[in-house]
């Protein structure tokens, strides 16, 4: 287990070598960053006295190498925009983002459980075939249509919930509904999968001959063994959400990392932009490296594979 622990962890730390490269690389993929944050119409000798107060007229290797040396002492740099550090800005942010995907998260297995279970139990019954339309329905319906919505209707039709915002609870409610919802179905088919094949085992079989409950074949028995690979697909969808909460933020006004990167590309904050890309990335390869440890300790075959 050790073993196997030190392979993912190599590979973690070189996936998130790879990234900060591509997430210094954003800098440049738009093409002369001194102009774009010269803004339009600057002279030549503005775009000039911005490449060099930024350091952009060194070649690239050195200033990625500058970049990364100051990132790992701690260094973020300046946001262009907000004129203050980057890093306690992204800070001040980032626990509304961990919330949404949280609760997101939440609602999807709230969601998903009981309708892969209620599917499974009742294999293609008419119950099965509305759990599945359901899911596809959350699946094909995009967020920001369902936010919007759920806006119309709690908001502007009912009135009992706020609209914009990060305060309360309640302004927490639609944004994770809205985000949830849509990866709800990739759990709900992981959970159908798995207690359609748990349920034909023997040890079910078993349970039920000794005239056990059906509340406890199904809850205690399979559902426990079926909801194992769910655990390690919790902790990649909860990057994706992290990563994914975009467009929700914005829709929402929910003062997150979800709408700073939405500023920071508004206003071309290019070094806040950056560790955006770069803070995300690492805790989806973090949250990978957690579901492959919990796995492989889960099923010990997995270390030897």
């Amino acid at each position: 287990m050790f073993v196997y622990v030190l392979k993912r962890l190599g590979l973690a730390v070189l996936v998130s070598f790879t990234v900060s490269i591509l997430a210094f690389l954003l800098l440049h993929l738009s093409g002369d960053p001194a102009v774009a944050l010269a803004g339009e119409g600057a002279r030549q000798a503005d775009i000039d006295m911005v490449r060099q107060t930024y350091g952009l007229d060194r070649p690239i290797p050195i200033q990625y190498a500058d970049w990364l040396w100051k990132l790992v002492h701690g260094n973020f740099g300046t946001s262009v925009y907000f004129k203050t550090d980057v890093g306690p800005l992204i800070m001040d942010k980032l626990g509304t983002t961990l919330m949404l995907g949280i609760c997101a998260l939440g609602v999807a297995l709230v969601v998903s459980v009981p309708l892969g279970v209620l599917a499974a139990i009742y294999k293609n019954s008419w119950i099965d075939r509305l759990c599945l339309a359901i899911a596809v329905l959350g699946q094909a319906l995009p967020n920001f249509f369902f936010a919007l919505l759920l806006i119309m209707l709690f908001s502007i039709s009912w009135r009992i919930l706020p609209v914009s915002g990060s305060d309360t609870w309640q302004h927490f409610v639609m944004p994770a509904i809205a985000l949830g919802y849509y990866v709800a179905p990739a759990f709900m088919r992981l959970i159908r999968a798995g207690m359609i094949e748990v349920l034909g085992a023997d040890y079910i079989r078993t349970a039920r001959a000794k005239g056990l409950p059906v509340s406890t074949v199904i809850f205690k028995h399979a559902l426990r063994n079926a909801i194992v690979p769910v655990v390690a697909l919790a902790a990649v969808q909860l990057g994706f959400l992290l990563g994914g909460s975009v467009v929700i933020e914005t829709i929402f006004a929910l003062n997150g990392i979800g709408y700073l990167a939405y500023q920071s590309i508004t206003y071309k904050d290019f070094p806040v932009m950056q560790v955006i890309v770069l803070l995300l990335s690492g805790i989806y390869v973090l949250l990978t490296l957690a579901s492959d440890i919990a796995n492989a300790w889960l099923d010990p075959r997995i270390r030897v594979a």
